[in-house]
């Protein structure tokens, strides 16, 4: 039964810049409009060494070295973008009728990696995405009402949060 309506993507990459860094780790959350999980997906992509130890350095690496230890160290364990990219699809044909909205924090720059490493997946994808990070903007500056999610900096546990973070602005607005 096709009864999922928003997919929630998390990705963890080298870096921000889709021409020059790549996809690490991928995970999708189906769901209703309920925001209640249908089911989960999780995928490890292997990434050239080279291109981590090039991409991966900074500030936001030398703050989350937990992240970084466990996204490098799981690299070895990773199947190519194309093999991942066919498991969501299939993950998409189990779970999905024919519109596909993807939905996350800040979900235009991860479409942005998808469209380049992805493209099949991306031609499933409606056009329309729903961005928690808009809520964010408006709860917080206009309502001064902020959520406290976690960064993990982990693809699952980043969706989770985003889950969260919209049934609690959800809840502002049914107050």
């Amino acid at each position: 039964m096709k009864r999922a309506k928003l997919l929630w993507i998390d990705l963890e990459m080298t870096g921000l810049d889709p021409e020059k860094d790549r996809i690490l780790e991928v995970a999708a959350i189906a769901t209703g409009w309920d925001l209640k999980p249908i089911k989960t997906y999780q995928g490890i992509i292997k990434v050239d060494e080279d291109i981590i130890k090039s991409r991966m350095v900074g500030d936001f690496w030398e703050k989350n070295t937990d992240s970084y230890k466990s996204l490098v160290s799981q690299n070895t364990n990773g199947k190519p973008s194309q093999k991942i990219e066919q498991e969501l699809l299939q993950f998409l044909d189990e779970n999905f009728g024919e519109e596909i909205y993807l939905a996350g924090n800040s979900i235009h720059q991860d479409r942005k990696f998808i469209d380049r490493e992805m493209p099949e997946l991306s031609k499933r994808l409606h056009y329309r995405m729903l961005d928690v990070s808009a809520w964010k903007i408006y709860f917080e500056n206009a309502l001064k009402k902020k959520f406290i999610k976690p960064e993990n900096h982990r693809a699952i546990s980043d969706i989770e949060g985003s889950i969260e973070e919209l049934k609690y602005y959800l809840g502002m607005i049914k107050k």
